[in-house]
C-alpha cells in the first residue's frame, strides 16, 4: 500500500487506535444498511476516494441446528441468524457499497478482501460459521467474473485465517491449541499483501501457524 495511508476504520466496539490524521474511527453495525451508508459517506468525505476495503466482520456461531426450542404455541423457533447476518451479509454489503464507490470515483479502481477462514474449505462443527464462511469465499469466486466481464479495475481477494487469536475465540480454547494458533498480525499480513500486490485477484489466502499458503 501506499507510504502514508490513511485509514478509516470501523466496529461495534471503540478502536484502541486513537484518531489522529492518519485514522479515523467510525462505530458501524454491518447488519444495518443505513449504518454503512454512513461509514463510506464519512470516508469520501474525509479522504475524496476509497483505494482498498477490508470486510473483516465477524462472530462466532450462534446457531445450534440439534437443539429445538418452541413458542408458546408450541411451534418450532427459527434458529438464530445473527452469524450469517454479520458474518455474510455484512461482510457482502461492506463489499458492495465498497465496489460502487470504486467504480464511479475518478480514476476508478481499487481492492476488496473479504475475510473468509479455513472453514471456508474445511469441515467444522459450527454449522452457521462454516456456512457463512463457505458464502463469503463463493462471493468472492462468483464476483471475480463479473468484475472482468466488465473491465472494472477493481480486484477482488479472500483471506482464510485458520485459529486465530482474536476477540471471538475464547481464552481457554487459544491454551488449548497452543502452537497451533496464530497472531492477528498473521491474518493482517495476508490482507496487506492482497491489497499491495496489484497481480493479485481472484485469490485465496489460508494461514495455519503463522504459515501462508495459496488455496
Amino acid at each position: 500500500m501506499e507510504h502514508g495511508a490513511t485509514v478509516v476504520s470501523a466496529d461495534m466496539n471503540h478502536s484502541p487506535l486513537e484518531d489522529g490524521p492518519k485514522h479515523t474511527f467510525q462505530k458501524t453495525d454491518v447488519t444495518s444498511w443505513p449504518s454503512l451508508l454512513a461509514l463510506f459517506k464519512l470516508t469520501k468525505e474525509k479522504h475524496g476516494r476509497i483505494d482498498h476495503v477490508h470486510a473483516n466482520a465477524g462472530i462466532s456461531g450462534r446457531a445450534d441446528y440439534l437443539n429445538e426450542t418452541f413458542d408458546g404455541d408450541g411451534n418450532l423457533q427459527e434458529p438464530d441468524r445473527l452469524c450469517f447476518d454479520i458474518n455474510l451479509r455484512g461482510c457482502i454489503n461492506t463489499a458492495y457499497l465498497g465496489i460502487h464507490h470504486m467504480r464511479h470515483q475518478s480514476p476508478p479502481g481499487g481492492s476488496v478482501v473479504m475475510t473468509a477462514s479455513a472453514s471456508s474449505f474445511q469441515r467444522f462443527r459450527v454449522a452457521d460459521y462454516t456456512t457463512a464462511k463457505h458464502g463469503v469465499l463463493g462471493y468472492m469466486r462468483g464476483m471475480v467474473p463479473l468484475l472482468r466481464a466488465g473491465s472494472l479495475p477493481i480486484r477482488i481477494n479472500c483471506i482464510g485465517p485458520s485459529w486465530t487469536i482474536t476477540g471471538i475465540v475464547p481464552q481457554a480454547l487459544v491454551d488449548a491449541l497452543g502452537d497451533q494458533s496464530q497472531g492477528p498480525e498473521v491474518a493482517a499480513r495476508s490482507a496487506a499483501i492482497l491489497m499491495a500486490d496489484e497481480a493479485r485477484d481472484g485469490q485465496f489466502i489460508y494461514s495455519w501457524e503463522g504459515k501462508f499458503m495459496e488455496v
